[in-house]
């Protein structure tokens, strides 16, 4: 496992995360509203509460969160055409089910019923693991409009049940490495991107050889430096959150 302080381009060590910076209250309107940095990838994650639910829930009893995920066009060195109803391509509509799925992994919906959260999360700027960025920021997006509802007496109870992180890993020369960069995914031998619940159980684990295949001692290794990782990656959410004990318990 790549925790022997080898280094990086960037000269991190195999095991070390970017600089990552998790501001909240960016802007004003939505119930959350987080602006996530991770190295050079910037995020914004905005929550907004409206009444009602989709048609697949009506009389359910039960509330829904979802979530949306696009690229502006100059997040990426040439200008990426802007997403419209009639051109949204499929990596986009992937990663936004993978992030209203690990939302919905931490959260009771039937705490708030008939009202649906939404999760909009804009890469301002990309450079590697925006999917796992949005993930984390929109996780503390999520929560600060959790709180929002508890003021306005929207909730029968906590509808908190946990917490969600995500991290990207990656095999580069051998050894795994964690959170890549861009220019580190391009030349990755395996790329992973890992969400996880501060239960320590997964959301989700897509991993794809890039060159030939990999091992089970490749996985293993890929699993143990994300871990720690998203460990840290809770610990810098919670103290964003400033929370000394988490809501739930």
């Amino acid at each position: 496992m790549a925790t022997d302080g080898t280094a990086r381009a960037d000269g991190r060590r195999a095991d070390e995360l970017r600089p990552m910076r998790i501001r909240r209250r960016y802007t004003a309107n939505p119930a959350g509203s987080v602006l996530i940095e991770a190295g050079a990838t910037k995020v914004l994650c905005t929550a907004m509460v409206e009444q009602g639910v989709p048609k697949f829930l009506l009389n359910s009893n039960q509330g829904w969160v979802t979530a949306e995920y696009a690229m502006l066009p100059g997040s990426t060195p040439s200008r990426k055409q802007r997403e419209t109803g009639v051109n949204v391509d499929g990596r986009s509509v992937e990663i936004r089910r993978l992030i209203g799925r690990s939302m919905r992994a931490a959260i009771d919906t039937k705490a708030f019923p008939g009202y649906t959260i939404w999760l909009d999360c804009d890469v301002l700027q990309a450079d590697g693991g925006t999917r796992t960025a949005s993930i984390t920021g929109a996780y503390v997006a999520l929560a600060d409009a959790v709180a929002w509802m508890r003021e306005k007496r929207l909730v029968r109870s906590e509808p908190l049940t946990g917490m969600v992180a995500a991290v990207s890993v990656g095999v580069l020369a051998g050894r795994p490495a964690l959170d890549l960069c861009y220019a580190e995914d391009a030349a990755a031998d395996v790329d992973m991107n890992v969400v996880m619940t501060d239960r320590g159980e997964f959301i989700e684990v897509q991993g794809t050889a890039e060159r030939g295949a990999f091992g089970d001692a490749a996985l293993l290794g890929m699993l143990a430096v994300a871990k720690d990782g998203i460990k840290r990656l809770f610990e810098l959410q919670a103290k964003a959150l400033r929370w000394r004990r988490k809501p739930w318990e």
